[in-house]
């Protein structure tokens, strides 16, 4: 049998919450820029990596 050990990923789920009070859940490496989808403000932008996060992040989620 045997015992290999499974990577953890390096890529996270998060919740965010949006100036208009909005929370939404998004991926922290997101390849597109992600808006609100209540009232369109850019919440994360790609890099080609991971994304940088332009809002307030609530919680990663595991």
């Amino acid at each position: 049998m045997n015992n290999s050990i499974i990577p953890t990923p390096k890529s996270r789920f998060l919740r965010v919450k949006c100036k208009c009070q909005n929370e939404q859940v998004i991926f922290g490496n997101a390849s597109t820029e992600i808006k609100c989808v209540v009232c369109g403000e850019v919440l994360a932008e790609p890099t080609g990596g991971r994304t940088k996060i332009l809002t307030q992040i609530l919680e990663v989620l595991e």
